[in-house]
């Protein structure tokens, strides 16, 4: 499985970002898939994930601001979208793409976000 997200930058307080990640491989919709992210200094810590039955999850800290979606049309190609609405400054860190089953799990390279005045 690959992974590759786009969409990061720089945005002011209480603007709005889009993440995308398109997904590549076989079996995709068996996968849970996931936004992480990891801001400087910190561990990386989960945002939202989505199972295959769109079944959503999200960090107490992102609730009502972001939306994670999926689209699974395709088995070999995914595409999963974090809708970052209302961002705030400690939104900021590079976001990771995660795909994964119980025993393995797979990582995007990231992409920077920066929420800044």
């Amino acid at each position: 499985v690959q992974l590759v997200e786009s969409g990061g930058g720089l945005v002011q307080p209480g603007g709005s970002l889009r993440l995308s990640c398109l997904a590549s491989g076989s079996g995709l919709s068996l996968y849970t898939m996931g936004w992480y992210r990891q801001a400087p200094g910190k561990e990386r810590e989960l945002v939202a994930t989505i199972t295959r039955e769109s079944t959503t999850n999200y960090a107490v800290a992102v609730k009502g601001r972001f939306t994670i979606s999926r689209d699974n049309a395709k088995d070999t190609m995914n595409t999963v979208v974090l809708q970052m609405d209302r961002l705030k400054p400690e939104d900021t860190a590079v976001y990771y793409c995660n795909a994964a089953l119980p025993t393995f799990d797979f990582w995007g390279q990231g992409t920077q976000v920066t929420v800044s005045a």
